[in-house]
């Protein structure tokens, strides 16, 4: 009678059974720390480390609170791996709305302006679907221009540091086609209400939108007509409650405008376009 197993099959099976007891302990540490999706987690944190002690690492950061995106190094959008890094925003699915608003109201766009840009995933998505493109992306803070080169290079886009449209090159003048900008719209006063993972672990600057949450995007749409091509968009993401506000300060600057909405995303999109 030949042997119930060979050696190599009950090591095989030994492999797989410690395997199987790993992912149950991971899975069992990030649902006891409130994850509601743990068992998806805990596969993506086992693709993730290489050694049992980087698992453990991996794990303990998001059982302490760490957005997984961070965890990992990347976030998933419109099926790109975008690069996050510490201290950056982290790019939220519903924003692929506002990349989905462009593609369909400039379909024909050659220069693409990702402002406020944070890891640079608009821009990089935008340049991914449009193909050869000119892009510029720009933002504030260093930490997210660093991380920010680190997506758009890949597309041959350029990343420049500095407080709104003074980051840009002037030569951009009157020649934009998509100017997309995701900018802060969070007021003040609630950004203390925000879950633990974006008020401990984001930066406040692309978070915090002023008093009522609008005013980055107010400075935005009375500068953006200078910089956009006749035909030319700009496209920035707000709430429900905030856009009517917001369709106003777009409507004031000069722009033609009309708001999108994605029930399904929980996306809100103002759009104005330059006659």
């Amino acid at each position: 009678m030949p042997p119930l197993s060979s050696p190599s099959s009950s090591s095989a099976s030994h492999d797989s059974s410690r395997g199987s007891a790993s992912r149950d302990s991971v899975v069992t540490a990030l649902r006891a720390s409130g994850c509601v999706f743990a068992e998806d987690e805990a596969e993506l944190i086992l693709a993730a480390a290489r050694t049992p002690d980087e698992l453990a690492a991996l794990v303990d950061r998001r059982v302490a609170g760490q957005p997984l995106e961070l965890v990992l190094g990347w976030a998933e959008f419109r099926g790109l791996r975008i690069v996050v890094e510490p201290g950056v925003f982290v790019p939220r699915r519903r924003t692929e709305f506002l990349v989905e608003q462009a593609l369909a109201h400039v379909p024909d766009a050659s220069v693409v302006v990702d402002l406020c840009c944070g890891s640079g995933a608009v821009g990089a998505a935008l340049a991914a679907a449009f193909g050869r493109i000119e892009l510029h992306a720009a933002d504030l803070d260093p930490a997210a221009v660093r991380c920010a080169r680190r997506n758009v290079a890949a597309v041959g886009g350029h990343v420049h540091e500095g407080d709104l449209f003074e980051a840009l090159p002037g030569e951009l003048h009157g020649r934009v086609d998509v100017l997309a900008a995701n900018v802060p719209y969070v007021p003040s006063g609630e950004v203390g209400l925000l879950p633990a993972e974006a008020r401990d672990h984001e930066p406040l600057v692309a978070l915090d939108g002023g008093t009522d949450g609008l005013d980055v995007l107010r400075r935005v749409a009375a500068e953006a007509p200078r910089w956009l091509a006749p035909g030319g968009c700009l496209l920035v993401e707000t709430s429900e409650r905030q856009a009517p506000t917001a369709v106003d300060a777009f409507t004031r600057s000069g722009l033609e405008t009309r708001l999108a909405v994605s029930e399904e995303m929980y996306a809100n999109v103002v759009i104005g376009a330059r006659s």
